[in-house]
This record gives C-alpha cells, structure tokens and sequence, in this order.
C-alpha cells in the first residue's frame, strides 16, 4: 500500500549476529513512487514449495501489483480454506504462526481485479523434527556373544542411517552385519574385547538429524581356571585322575596335553567335560591303571575366543627313570630358546646337560633349570650355539641314562637403512634395497604407503640376489608418498621405510588487479598461488600515485589489514593513506620467485565530522542542534528523529544550511521543546559512495512524574513498600517523599520521610500497630521539581500474637477431676486482632514449677469464655494458666491461678492387710495406709468389714467396724471359726475401694456341752445313749466320753466314742436299776462341759424309742438325702413315717425317689424344693411309742435380685441392688454383667456379698448400656435378673435455632456460622458438610476433623441455589441439618424466590393433639416384638420435656415387685361407658416399706424410655419376713354423674379463686396400718437445674389428672449447685416417712403425695380423654395406644360434626385386694394453707384437642416454697 510519502524515506536492513551481538547495516534505497494505471494484478511474490518444521512459523507469500487493489482468495487441496485461528491472511501472504503435519497440501493464491487475474500455486510440506530410539535400551553380554541393535526412526520417512561405535563409524565387514531398508539393524555376531563401548545411530535428512545411544557393556569372558591339580607321585596300577574347573564367556574348550604331546586316548587314558549348573566348565583326565610311560607334566589348556589360560603340574608315577626321545630344535638367532628333558620315572637324582661334553651352563646366556630339566639359551648366537646337547639322568648313585638334540640356528634378514634425497618434479629417482646379511634365499617386496605399488605409478623394482632397486623415471606429484622395503626367509621377514618427496616451483593461480576501495568500508585484494611446497605470499606497498617505492605491509598494526589463507589481503577498514600500489610476491624455495602489482584507489564516501552526542534542554525553550559533514561532492544533509524524516515545513522544526570549501553544515532548530521531543535525533549526509549519520540524544528535562507504589510485605508492626520509578522528568531523581497516616486521620498530620535515596526502590515502615489501616502515598523529587502523590495504597497491617493476657480468670473445682475455668478477654488495644481461640495450660502446682503445663485449646465464644478441664487426678492442687491467641499467635500467660480438685473416695483399698488370731475369741488386725495418690482427699479413717463363714457354708452377719488407726483388734468373736475380712479406707466422699478377702481362723478352745442326750433300756442289760455334736464346737473334736454312774455322781463307768460316732450301746446293766448318763465332748484344748444328765433304767420289756433327735435338715436341692430315725425297744418297735401336708399328717409316699430303709431311715433321692416340710417318724411296740419331727429345709439357687440405676454420669453408672430371696443359703457373691448397647460381647464383674452398689467407670458418653446381676450361694448361681439398660449422660449435636447460620454470603463465597452447634455433653467426634446446587445430582464434601466456629465455601457459581447438609457426630449419635441458600449475582442481587430452610435432628417437643400424642409416646417406648402380643405387659410412655422428662406406667396386676412407686390403673380410668359398670376407680400407690429403705435414692435419670429398670414380673411368695412391701394407699373415686367427656385445649393457670376439682376418698389398704406418704423421685438433668425447672415439668405433667386432687409436697431437695444444703419446703406430716435423714445423692428430691381434702371428695370433673380419630367415621388402622382397652371410650351424644369414640371393652378382673371406703372422719388432717386443689380446667367443643400449657410461671415461689393455689399430684409420677 505504497502512498506519497514512502518516496521520502531512505531504506536499508540491519543484519546482527545471533551469537556476537554485532550488527552490520547495510547502504540505504530511495522508492521512486509514481502514479498508478489501471492493470491487471501482476504477481511480485509467490513460492512454488516450502517446507517448514512443525509448530515453527511459516508464512506463504502471495503478492501482486495491479490497480485497481488486486484481491485475494486462498484454496488448499482445490477448496476454499476455512478460517482458521491457527493462520491469517496478510498483506504479503498466507502467515501460519505454528504449523501443524495437517497444514501440508497444495495451496492456491487467486488474485484479480476488474481488468484480470493470476495465481501462485505451491506446496507447503510439514515435516517433524526426526527422532531416533535405539534398543534395547540395555545392552550386557560377553565376549564372542552376538549383539544386535535396532534403531527407530520416527519425523520423516525418507531418511539415512549410520551407525557409530566410540565416535567411529562402523562399516560392515567380518562378524558385522548391517541390514534393514535404512540401515536399521546392527548385528556383531561374535563380540571381542574392543566391540564394547557406545553405540550410537544417527538419522539424516537434509539439514536435520537426530541420535541416539546405548552403551554396551562386555563382560570379562576370559578364561579362568577356578580349580586345578597339583603336582604328585603315583605307584604303578594306581588310578589318576585330574581336573581343571574353568569358567570363561563364551564356555572355553579345554585340550590335554602330556610332555607338549596331545594325550593319546586309549583304553587307560580318558578325557571328558562337562558344564555345572554354575556356567562353568569342568574337565577331567582320567588314567585308570597308572604306568611308567604316564608320567610327565601334564597341561590342560583353555581356550576361547576371549583368551586362553593354561595350567600345568608334574605327575610322577614310580619306576625305572628313562628320558623321553627327543626331536632336533631350529633356534632363531638373536632370540631365546628352550630345551627340555622329559624323564619319566620317579625316583632319580639329578638332571644335567651337556654340549660337546662340557657340564652347562658354561656362559652367561645358558641357564639349567636341574628340577624340571629345561635348558634355556638367550640371545642365540648361530656361531656358539648350534650344535649337539646332551641330556643326562643319574637313575642310580652309579647308574645313568641320556638323550641327545641337534639345535639347528638360522639368521633373519638384515636391511642396510636408506632414506630418498630431496627430488624436484621431473627429476629420475633410483635408490637401491640392499640385505647385508641373513640366510639366504631371501625373498624382497616393496610397498608404497603400506599398499602393494600400483603399476600405472611408472616405477620399476630390479630384484638380483640380496638387493632390490627402485627406478622412477619422471617423478610427478603422484609419486610422492612411504616406500617400504620388505626381505623375508625362513628365519623372518624384516622391512625399512623412507619417504619420497617431490618439490614444485609456484605460479599464479589469481592475479592482482587495480580495484577502488570506499573510504570505511572493507576492501579485498586478490592474489592466489600454487606449488610444492606450499608458496609464500608476502604484501608490499607503495603509497600515492608516483613512481612505486614498495615497502612491505605490517600485519599486526590493530589487525586492520589481515592475509587470508589463499593469500589475499584483506583491508576491513579502508583509510586515505591506504590508496597507492600493492605488490604480490609467491615462493617456496623451488625455482625463481614470482609477484604482480596492482594499484588501489580510495574513495571517500559522505561523512559526519562533528555534532553534539547529547544535549539538554527545558520543557518550553527554544533548542538548536548542528552537524557538520565531509566527503565527495555532491552531499546531500537530512534530519531525522526516531526514523522519521523531519518536515522543515513543520511550524516546531526549522532546518538551516552552510556550505564551506569542503564541509557542510546543517541545523536544526526546535521552537519550543515539549516532552515529546526527547529522544533520538540523527542528521544523515550522503553523496554517492556512501553516507553517513550522526545522531544526537536530546533530553527535555521537567518535574518527574509519581512512582508507582505497591505493597511488597505486611507484616504486623511493618509494611514494606516497592515502587517503580515512573518518568523521571529526563533528571535524575534526587529523592522520595514517603507520608503515612491511620486510615482515619488527615494527611496534614501523616508521618512524613523525606528525602529517601534516589538509589532505593523500596522502603519498610516501621513502628506500626498490629491489624490496623493506614493510607500510604509517594512523591518523586529531582532537579526541575517535585511530582504529583502517587496512588494511594490503603493497608492494613497483620496480626501479631495479644499483648496482654486474658483477664479475671478463675477456677473452680467442679469435681475430683474437673475444674472449670473462667476468664474474659485482654484489654481490646491488646488484642492486636481478632481473638481466635485461648491455650489453657494446667499442671500439678509445686512451689519450685518443675513441671510442664498440658495444652488445651479452645475456640473463642465470645467475651466471656469457659473451658471443663477434665481428667485431671483427684484431690491435687492445678496450677492454670490461660493465653489468647489469634492468627498470629499466642500471647502471654495469664498469672498462675491454683485450685484443688474435689474429694473423691479413695481408688484403692489399704496394702498388705494382716490378720492374726490372738485368742479363741478374738483376732488382730494391721495393713498399710493407701497411698497419697490413691486416697484422693483427706483421710477420715479406715472401715473394716467381716463376717464368720459357718461350717455348714452360710454365711454370719456382716459386721464393720470403723477406726482411725491402720490395725485393729477384733474381740467378741466365735471360738475356732473362720472369718472372712475386708478393710477400706475413707474420705469426706465416702467409702473407698475394698480389699481382697483374707480369711483367719479362731484359735480353738474346749468346747461346748453336747446339743443334746438321749438313752433308752434295749433290753434287761442294755442301754443305748445318743447325742448331738456342741452347738460351739470350738476346735475339732478328738473323741466324745460317755459317763454312767450309780449313784451320781459317783462314776462307775466312762466310755470313749470316735468324734463321727454320736451313740453308744452299755451293756452289762443290772435289771431295773437307774442308772445316770452324761456325754462330755473334748478338743485338744481339753474337755468341754458336761452335757444334761438323764437317767435310764434297763427292763425286760423295753418300750419303744426312738435315739435320733427332733430338728431342722438342711440340703441343697439334688441332692440324696437321708433322715434317720433309729429306735430301740425290747420287742424291737415298729416304724412308720408321715408327712405333715396343709396341717393333715399323711404316711410317705414310697417310689422310685423315695423309699424307707431296713434302719428305718427315709431316703429321698434328688431332692427337690417341693420335698421341703415337717416329716414325723413314729415307733411303737407292745410297751410304748415315740415319735420324732424333722423339719427337711431344701436348699435353692437364691432369686434374682432387683438391679437399679443409682447414678450416672458421662463417663460412669452406678448400680445398686436389693438381693432376692437367698434360697435358704447365704449369698456368696454377685457377677455383674454389662454390654453396650447393640453389642453381643458382654463383661463381667465379681462383687463381694456386702456389696449393694457398683461404679462402672471409664464408660462412653452418652451411651446406652445393659446390665444384668446374678447371686450365687452354696448351691450355685441363680437366676439372673432382668436386663435394665441406662445411658451416660450426654446427647447427640444439636443446633442453636437461635444462631442464623450464614454469616455472609455473595456471589461465589458462603460463610457459615458454626457456632449453633453445641455438642451434647459429649466431645465432638466428625464433621462432614456437603453441599451441591439444586440441578446437581453430586455432592461435594468437605469433611473437618474437628467442628470450628466458622466455615467458608468457596469457588461457588452466582446466583444459583444450593442444598447444604452437615452431620454432626459423637459417641453419643449424629445429627444432621439441612438448608438452601441462594449465592448472589455479581451486580449484588439475590436470586429470585430467596429463602432459607433448616431442619435438624428430631426436636423433642410434645404434639398439640391428644392423638399425635399417643402415637409419638406409643412410638417412642413400645418395642413392636412385644407391644400386642400379651395384655399383661406393662404399658410405658415416654413425653420429651425441657430438662425433664416424664414416665407414666400402668399395671394390670398387684402381683408386681417394682420397688419404685407404682399406679395402678383400671380400664375405665381413661374414661366412662354409657352405662356406669363400675361405682368406684381404684388408684393404687405402692411404696417401699420403711424398713427396706436404707439404701440410697434411685437416680433413673438415664433410664431408657420402654425399659423397667427395676420392675419383676411377677414375684413368688416367700416368707412373711421378706415381705419387700409394708404399706399401700387406696385412692378411690366416685361414680361420674354425666359420660360426656372432652379434653380441654388449653390449660389455666393456678389462681386463688379457681376452687373446683374432682375428689377422691382415700383409705389405707388392708395391709397398711398406718397413713404413709408415696415417695416420687426426681432426677434434674444436671446438677445446675433449677426448682423453677422441676415445677414446669409438673405444669407439663397435668396431662394426666385422673388423681389431680391430691397433694404434692417437697419434702427435701439435695441439688449440686445449693452446695449440697438440705432445703425443707412445705409439710412434715409424717416422720417416720421415707423422707428421712438418709442421705440422697445429689440432684435428687423426695416429694410426698398425699390424699385428697376430705372436702373435695364429692366433687367430679371431667378426665381428658383421648377419642380415635376415624377417617369417614369408620375405625380403620388404629394406633396401639387407641387398641389398649383401658384407653378406650366412646362419647353418650356425640356433637356435631365430632367423631365417635369407641367404647370400651369389658373391665378385666384384678387381683387385688378390694378397697376400703373410709368416712370422711378417717382422712388425716390436713394443715392449713398447706396445699390448694387443682384448678378447674375450661371445658372446650368436643373434639378439640389438648394443647400443652407453655406458661413458664412456677409452682414454686422466689424462697422455694409452694405458691397459693398450686396443687401437684399425688399420682406418682417418676420425673427424670
């Protein structure tokens, strides 16, 4: 597109080195522009092919000229090319910046215009770079392996190969093969030692290539012998046999020789090999039968292509020594020889030689080798040393044997040296090869250049005898070159070399010829010769135009003017006195010299002699700049600025010139200057050898312009700016100005440094506050002025650790191993930030502080922070300290605050208990006090616990006793009995753990008188005396002695009776003589008191008794057992046995189990507990009868005791239990048995027998467990009790609704508010939130391992809806929330339909409606297995209320053993028929009796809803004494007078006035004697709940009024948070109740219920009753709670639009005892103002349902007490 103006501007391209850096312009070109005339295009560029290197530029040219503009159309391949990113059509051509294999083809450029067209066709070829692999890529193999190399070859498909071994190339040739169409494969078939190394394989095509390698490794096969034989003796006929082990790559062949003769293989010799599993040759030589003629030295010899190896040792085989024959040797003289001697033969005596004889050796170059027999000749002289040798054995002192050998000696050649003289071209040659000696005949050659001589060299070789000539006749340049003379005979071949020089004189191959040369520029003088030696050229000049004066050329003046190798001169930069006449001379010693002149003429080209190189000038001033030039006229001066040619016509620019003699000067003046004018300005002059420019740098100098600051770091007290230096106003910058200020102050009062060096672009404020803003600005200051500010920065500074500690923290000992710290943050100007989170650090506390703190870490909630430290060691003073951290840290430590950790029972009972018995009645006790760390607070003493273990297996009454001192003496106690003992320590917290049982024993003493005497006469002179073992045995007994006197107390008699034997039979009475008897029993004490004295009189006629005594029997059931019943009497008495059944004796039944004895014993076998009672044995005869009772008391396995839950806490539940029935025996011990919930692995515990409570501790939190207790006694294990299950305390997560959770939000980021979560008492153990957009199927996750209080989303798209869920887990459980939420677009606005929804784990709150009611109860607490199956089982519900909640249970029979208080209710409790069936509704209140009540209150605060902790079934009738229930309360109610019932919608509150309510009667049951009180157990969540609290929960409670009208009253309350004061609030009636000083734990209260006012018994309301709701009015699906029959009722006159209810079924019969209407005189009294009826609730339309009041007013007033007009229950609700 050439215009006007393009004719004004001179062009010229610069070249600059890619490697140097230098450049080089070329001269300049005008464009003659014309005007155009229409044509058609003509082409001025085009190409016919390219070829490019892929992903390189390329472009295809396509230029035309034709008017008018000629357009363009491209095609590839005949179509029109797509556009395409990848290439551009431009004003030269199609232009591809990065080509592609694709982009190849046949490309077409159409041009035409109104007045015709043309094309340039082409083709583009695309080639890749070339690229050679070679493999394999590792190569190892060993000498005389095959190795073959392949090479690929990818870029190019038309390419050469060659192959390179070490850097040199490998041709193909013996053992190489190169193969493939390119070349591609290299095979060595046998590789040597030199083949090792690189390999390599070069790819070409044109001016590419590629290479590749792989190294190849050889390994060392040479061969190596691993084992081998030695040198020994044989005896004849003994069997050799010899081996070499070689190994060697390829495997190596091994020969045999003997005495350097191949072994001969015959019948006696054999030779083999073979190859190891190692790789290695073995081969052996084996002589079967040894001989003589075996001997010698044997060689094995091994052998391949990698070397060879040999091995040789003597074998001497016994015999008559002989020597070997031996052949004649030819020596070669001048070289060493050997000679040896093969004797065979052992034993000899000596070797020696000889030469015509004379003993060897008898000159320096002869040496004997005596043991061996080898004679070695040196340097063989032919003339000395050829001759005959003789080889002599001495077989015998006087007896030898020898062998002679003729030693022939040749001589090699010798040639005499001769060397070419020096020879000219043209010149004959002859030089002779003379022999000067060696044996003849001698053979002579000759060799040029190691190559036989060719014959078209015209040389002719003369052989006569020893000489040979060689004769040249006309020597050329062809002749020059080695000429080797070789002479060979039979002794060697020897050569000599001398090489032929042939000398040519020098010629002109160039002359020298006049030429100009430019002034400046560089000029070549031409002048080249030849010859031989190679000529010398030299230079020599002569200056001006005169007559030539030549003088030779220095070459080393600045290296301007060189000599180049073909001998031209090079001048390479031309000067003035360069001009004039230059000689060439050329010799080389050969011939006449010759030279040639030339003259050189120096033109001077336009050039620039003086100008300004830089000038200045101020912003607004004239400015005027000259330049002066020089040259051949015509000059021509041009000014330029920046390439562009200067227009004088231009109102700023005026150009000015002066001619002078030789010069012109130009100016240019510049009126007035602006900052754009700096830069580069250049005056060019040009005539017409050339031109010249100078060029001028002028400055415009002014103010410079601001930096560019920006923020290097930030730091908390530091910020560190960079700048960049904008225009610097064309003066150097002398200074910056850095200001700085707080964000909310004025620049006027910024801080201000001035002046900071030009030489810095970066400085560091200093000083700083942490996280707070501050504005940062610049200036810039040179010579002219000052700069505007700089851009504003505005910074805020990090964070740095707090400066002060947190404030007012305080401690407070929770438990013994719980502290709770407080504090409240540091100072707000000492934050330096946002408070994150704190470090607690605790340690025991010591005055010297050697110990290290453990680290808590927490998150800040807000001002006020509290942290629970547990697990601390119990009873140990902590030292606390807290820190306050954020971002960047932690600051200092708060003062070191101390607390102690609360009492707790001691952790391990008292060491080394001691127990010895001092007397028969009394024992010492000793142990060791617990350890200070195991007493876990103040010791108060020490209990010890014991109880004697009775010979028969029972057990004694436990005793304890409590002391101060760590022994005791223990007095008091049976004689001769083992005690069973246990010691316990205790604190201020209770009792601690006990020890193991030690058991000791009494020491024995005499015992006691016989139980009781029996004697009766058998016969005229026979009596038998029987007796019973002392009651206090006191020892073993060694012997029983019966006394008989007549009279007393004179002994007339005594015998002595084993202590098994308990009769004796006297004979040798007189006849109807008295005679008195006396049992004593004695020990090794001695003997005990006498027993009763009876008297007997023997008589002919005896009558019939019986000696066995009356008394109880006692067995273990399974057992056999007999009664015995013996009797004497003369006749011998009849026995009969009778069973005492209901009262009515009846005779035994006989059978197969039970049968009467020939002794007239009764044998039971395997007794069962039904053979229990009173069993007579009655004997008679003809003179009397006797009869005695045994009571048979069968022993059982003992009942299932009651098992409760006593307490719980995070980590612990503690048991505690009533024992059932013993079973007759007592109980030796409890196994407690635990499992978590939804686990079948149970563990056991053993406990002692005194024990009635177990801790379980280290337990999870928030967990459900199940527990199950089993007795055992004497008889064994019994049944195991019901399973009860409770839960630690603790919950799963739950969400604040009171927290909003999206703190912020826009359109890619959401932060959510974490801080709603509170963990349920239980650690947080997994957060995982997940969210993704409404149209998304997949979640994306971001899973924490801890829950902080915030959480950021990222990366979000804008405005779009998203689902977000989080699950948070515990031990406890999980729980879970959702939302939506909607990010923002980017203008900022919300996304239409904008809204949040959340939902988390099930909210506990009680349903609106009566129904909803039901089913979530029945929902929440009945198990489907067992909800309808039997109508007998107890129906539990379960309401969720705020920090409590309530059980109610119903019971269908009394014959319940639940020792909690306990309604029974009747079907019609719920509501009424049309028709009355019932008169009175009966409510029965258990309670345990008084005397059962010492155990500790029972906290069922973590029982699990549908569970009964400590109910049974039902409970067998046992003894009167374990009666478990004293006392009973009958509430009864009368009849209704109206069957409509409604339940209310709301309910009031209390108020004075509102009076009416139903009644009730109340009346003790028939086993009640005395009016008792109902005790209801509370059990607050947690120790901090509130009396306000436990009276809402009774506010909930109303739902259920059917006994609405009693009285409720707080008896006692212990609550952690009262320190554990005993609060007393309402009536004391009764004080004898169960509210009584026995301790409670804490958190518990006792409530009394007590009967209705007397007043209010004739009063009737109506009861809520809960109807079935039928869709349609027809019953379908009914919930369980609407199918149990004592819910049912059904409406007399249902309203309008009301549903029907259904009625009831029949009342079901009740075991109970029919109840008293008392009159209203026997009510107690009731005390004034001490209670008020409850208020009547507002009747509402049928069918509305029951609303729960939310009023948060309190039955109790400010001091604790009842309000006015309040009136609790006396149904007796269990709260939890």
């Amino acid at each position: 597109d050439v215009q006007n103006e393009d004719g004004l501007y001179n062009y010229r391209c610069v070249t600059r080195h890619r490697y140097t850096g230098e450049t080089r312009q070329s001269n300049s070109a005008r464009l003659f522009v014309s005007d155009p005339t229409n044509s058609e295009p003509m082409i001025l560029d085009g190409f016919e092919q390219r070829e490019v290197m892929a992903s390189h530029r390329v472009e295809l040219p396509c230029k035309a000229l034709g008017h008018p503009a000629p357009k363009y159309r491209w095609l590839k391949d005949g179509r029109p090319l797509e556009p395409d990113s990848r290439f551009r059509q431009g004003v030269t051509g199609l232009l591809f910046e990065s080509a592609q294999p694709g982009d190849a083809g046949s490309y077409v450029c159409e041009v035409w215009n109104s007045y015709g067209n043309a094309e340039v066709a082409g083709r583009l070829l695309v080639t890749q770079p070339l690229k050679a692999v070679v493999s394999p890529r590792k190569v190892k193999g060993s000498v005389g392996s095959q190795v073959s190399l392949s090479c690929t070859v990818s870029g190019s498909e038309d390419y050469e190969i060659s192959w390179y071994r070490n850097g040199e190339v490998v041709h193909p040739g013996s053992g190489v093969r190169i193969t493939g169409d390119n070349r591609e494969t290299l095979v060595v078939e046998a590789m040597s030692k030199s083949d090792g190394g690189a390999y390599q394989c070069f790819a070409r095509k044109s001016k590419m290539s590629a290479q590749d390698f792989v190294q190849v490794v050889l390994e060392d096969g040479t061969p190596k012998i691993l084992s081998s034989f030695s040198e020994k003796v044989v005896s004849p006929s003994e069997s050799v046999s010899l081996v070499c082990l070689v190994k060697g790559t390829p495997l190596p062949t091994v020969t045999w020789t003997l005495d350097d003769e191949p072994v001969a293989r015959d019948g006696g010799r054999r030779v083999g090999q073979t190859v190891t599993t190692e790789g290695h040759v073995l081969s052996y030589l084996n002589i079967s039968q040894a001989q003589v003629r075996d001997g010698g030295v044997y060689r094995c010899t091994c052998n391949n292509s990698a070397g060879v190896v040999t091995y040789q040792a003597r074998i001497n085989v016994r015999g008559p020594a002989s020597i070997r024959p031996m052949k004649n040797l030819t020596a070669i003289a001048g070289r060493d020889t050997y000679i040896h001697c093969r004797v065979i033969g052992y034993p000899y005596y000596s070797i020696k030689w000889y030469k015509n004889s004379n003993l060897l050796p008898f000159n320096h170059r002869q040496r004997a080798f005596e043991n061996n027999g080898t004679l070695k000749l040196s340097d063989v002289q032919k003339d000395t040393d050829e001759g005959e040798y003789t080889c002599n054995v001495l077989v015998q002192p006087q007896l030898s044997t020898s062998q002679s050998v003729h030693v022939k000696v040749k001589v090699p050649p010798f040639i005499q040296p001769f060397e070419f003289p020096r020879f000219s071209i043209g010149q004959r040659v002859f030089i002779p090869c003379v022999v000067v000696s060696g044996d003849l005949p001698i053979f002579i050659t000759w060799q040029k250049d190691g190559r036989p001589i060719p014959a078209s060299l015209g040389v002719t070789i003369d052989n006569i005898d020893f000489t040979s000539s060689l004769r040249i006749s006309n020597l050329s340049l062809v002749h020059n070159g080695n000429y080797t003379c070789i002479a060979r005979n039979e002794a060697a071949a020897v050569e000599h070399q001398s090489q032929l020089i042939v000398r040519v004189p020098p010629r002109f191959v160039v002359q020298p010829r006049d030429q100009d040369g430019i002034y400046g520029k560089a000029v070549t003088l031409n002048c080249s010769a030849e010859g031989y030696p190679v000529p010398t050229i030299v230079w020599k000049h002569s200056k001006g135009a005169g007559v030539p004066q030549f003088l030779p050329i220095a070459m080393n003046s600045g290296f301007r003017i060189q000599l180049l190798a073909n001998g031209s001169l090079l001048i390479k930069h031309v000067l003035e006195e360069d001009s004039g006449y230059y000689l060439c001379k050329v010799s080389n010693d050969v011939g006449a010299d010759v030279s040639k002149s030339m003259y050189l003429n120096v033109k001077i080209p336009a050039m620039i002699t003086s100008y300004p190189n830089t000038t200045l000038a101020t912003q607004g001033q004239k400015k005027e700049m000259s330049c002066t030039a020089h040259g051949e006229k015509p000059i021509m001066v041009r000014w330029e600025k920046e390439d562009r040619i200067i227009n004088p016509e231009t109102s700023r620019y005026v150009i000015s010139v002066k001619e002078t003699a030789d010069e012109v000067i130009s100016t240019l003046q510049i009126l007035p200057t602006v900052r754009e004018d700096s830069g580069f300005f250049s005056c060019h002059a040009i005539n017409t050898y050339g031109e010249d420019r100078g060029i001028i740098q002028l400055t415009v100098q002014e103010p410079p312009d601001p930096p560019e600051v920006e923020i290097r770091e930030v730091r908390d007290r530091i910020i560190a700016l960079r700048w960049t230096m904008g225009f610097d106003g064309n003066s150097p910058i002398t200074g910056y100005d850095i200001e700085c200020k707080n964000k909310s102050a004025t620049w006027e009062t910024a801080q201000k440094t001035k002046d900071v060096s030009p030489q810095l672009n970066q400085a560091t404020i200093i000083d700083l506050h942490p996280s707070s803003t501050y504005n940062i600005r610049m200036f810039a200051k040179n010579h002219i002025g000052k700069s505007e500010a700089s851009n504003e920065l505005t910074v805020t500074t990090d964070e740095a650790a707090p400066d002060g500690s947190p404030q007012d923290v305080q401690l407070e000992a929770v438990t013994s191993q719980s502290i709770r710290v407080t504090w409240k943050a540091p100072k707000k100007h000492l934050q330096n930030g946002v408070i994150r989170g704190y470090q607690v650090g605790y340690r025991e506390h010591s005055m010297a502080g050697s110990h290290q703190f453990n680290v808590v870490t927490t998150e800040t909630t807000g001002d006020g922070e509290t942290l629970l430290l547990d697990g601390l060691r119990k009873f140990t003073r902590y030292g606390v300290v807290v820190q306050a951290g954020n971002s960047a840290g932690m600051g200092p430590s708060s003062q070191e605050v101390v607390v102690t950790t609360l009492e707790d029972v001691p952790s391990r009972p008292p060491e080394n208990v001691q127990a010895t018995a001092t007397s028969a009645e009394s024992i010492s006790l000793s142990w060791q006090t617990p350890g200070k760390d195991a007493l876990n607070g103040v010791l108060q003493g020490f209990r010890v616990i014991y109880w004697a273990n009775l010979p028969d297996g029972e057990l004694g009454e436990i005793w304890n006793v409590t002391t101060m001192q760590p022994s005791l003496e223990l007095d008091g106690l049976e004689k001769y009995t083992n005690y069973s003992v246990q010691v316990l320590a205790f604190t201020r917290a209770g009792d601690g753990a006990r020890s193991q049982q030690i058991f000791i024993r009494t020491r024995e003493d005499v015992p006691g008188p016989p139980g009781g005497v029996k004697a009766a006469a058998a016969g005229s002179t026979v009596v038998f005396v029987s007796w019973l073992p002392p009651l206090k045995l006191n020892g073993v007994i060694g012997k029983y002695t019966v006394f008989c006197s007549n009279p007393y107390p004179k002994v007339m008699s005594e015998f002595e009776a084993s202590p098994d034997v308990f009769f004796y039979r006297i004979p040798n009475l007189v006849q109807n003589r008295q005679y008195s008897i006396w049992v004593v029993a004695a020990t090794e004490a001695g003997r005990g008191n006498a027993s009763t004295i009876i008297t007997v009189e023997p008589l002919p006629k005896a009558p019939a008794r019986i000696l066995t005594f009356s008394g109880t029997v006692t067995t273990p059931w399974m057992r056999d057992i007999i009664l015995p019943c013996r009797a004497v009497g003369d006749p011998s008495p009849t026995v009969k046995w009778v069973k005492d059944s209901n009262g009515n004796p009846a005779p035994v039944v006989t059978d197969g189990r039970r049968s009467i004895h020939s002794n007239s014993s009764f044998v039971i076998r395997m007794v069962k507990a039904e053979d229990s009672g009173y069993y007579t044995c009655m004997a008679s005869n003809s003179w009397g009868s006797d009869e005695i009772v045994l009571n048979l008391q069968v022993q059982v396995p003992p009942d299932q005791p009651r098992l409760t839950v006593t307490k719980t806490t995070t980590t612990s539940i503690t048991l505690s239990w009533i024992p059932g029935d013993n079973g007759g025996s007592s109980i030796r011990g409890y196994v407690l048995q635990y499992s978590e919930d939804n686990s079948e692995q149970w563990g056991n515990f053993s406990i002692s027998p005194s024990e009635r409570f177990y801790r379980l501790e280290n337990l999870k939190c928030g967990s459900w467990y199940k527990f199950t207790l089993t007795a055992h006694n004497g008889v064994g294990p019994g049944r195991i009790s019901e399973i009860i299950e409770a839960k630690t305390h603790g919950k799963e997560p739950q969400y604040s609704k009171e927290q909003e959770l999206f703190a912020s939000i826009n359109s890619t980021r959401v932060k959510l508010n974490l801080i709603g979560w509170s963990n349920g008492g239980c650690p947080i153990t997994s957060f995982v939130l997940e969210y993704r957009s409404v149209d998304s199927a997949i979640w994306t996750t971001a899973q924490r391992a801890s829950l902080t209080k915030s959480y950021t989303l990222y990366d979000l798209q804008e405005a779009t809806w998203y689902e977000l869920r989080m699950k948070v887990s515990n031990s406890a459980g999980f729980a879970e929330k959702t939302a939506m939420f909607a990010t923002l677009s980017y203008e900022g606005s919300e996304s239409s339909s904008f809204f949040f929804s959340s939902s988390c784990c099930p909210e506990k709150h009680l349903p609106t409606d009566a129904k909803s009611l039901a089913e979530m109860l029945m929902s929440k607490n009945t198990r489907p297995s067992d909800t309808m199956n039997k109508q007998q089982q107890t129906l539990r519900m379960h309401i969720d209320i705020p920090r409590a909640q309530l059980l109610i249970e119903e019971r269908d029979t009394m014959e319940t053993t639940d020792d909690r208080s306990t309604v029974l209710l009747t079907d019609t409790d719920f509501g009424e028929t049309s028709k009355p069936k019932s008169t009175t509704v009966t409510h029965t209140v258990h309670y345990q009796s008084i005397s059962q009540a010492t155990g500790p209150l029972v906290d069922v605060s973590d029982a699990r809803p549908g569970t009964n902790p400590t109910a049974r079934r039902t409970a067998k009738a046992g003894p009167a004494a374990r009666s478990r229930y004293a006392s009973q309360w009958t509430l009864s109610r009368p009849p209704r007078p109206s069957s409509s019932h409604t339940l209310s919608s709301g309910w009031r509150l209390p108020t004075p006035r509102d009076k009416e309510s139903d009644s009730y009667s109340a009346s003790p049951s028939q086993d009640t004697g005395t009016a008792a009180s109902a005790l209801v157990m509370v059990s607050t969540e947690s120790a901090s709940s509130t009396y306000e609290e436990l009276a809402r929960a009774y506010e909930h409670a109303r739902l259920e009024e059917q006994l609405r009208q009693g009285k409720l009253t707080v008896t006692e309350c212990f609550v952690s948070d009262t320190s554990s004061e005993q609060l007393a609030v309402g009536v004391h009636e009764y004080t004898d109740s169960l509210a009584s000083s026995t301790p409670s734990e804490s958190g518990i209260c006792r409530f009394t219920a007590s009967p209705p006012r007397p007043q209010d018994v004739v009063r009737v309301a109506n009861v809520a009753v809960p109807k079935a709701h039928r869709p349609g009015g027809e019953p379908v699906h009914l919930p369980p709670y609407l199918r149990m029959d004592f819910l049912l009722s059904r409406p007399a006159a249902p309203a309008s639009g009301a549903q029907a209810c259904l009625e009831p079924l029949k009342t079901r019969p009740l075991k109970r005892p029919a109840p008293r209407q008392p009159a209203p005189a026997e009510a107690p009294a009731w005390p004034p103002g001490s209670a008020a009826t409850l208020p009547q609730r507002e009747t509402r339309e049928l069918g509305q349902t029951a609303k729960i009041s939310t009023s948060q007013e309190s039955l109790l007033d400010s001091r604790g007490h009842l309000k006015p007009g309040s009136n609790p229950y006396t149904k007796s609700y269990t709260l939890v």
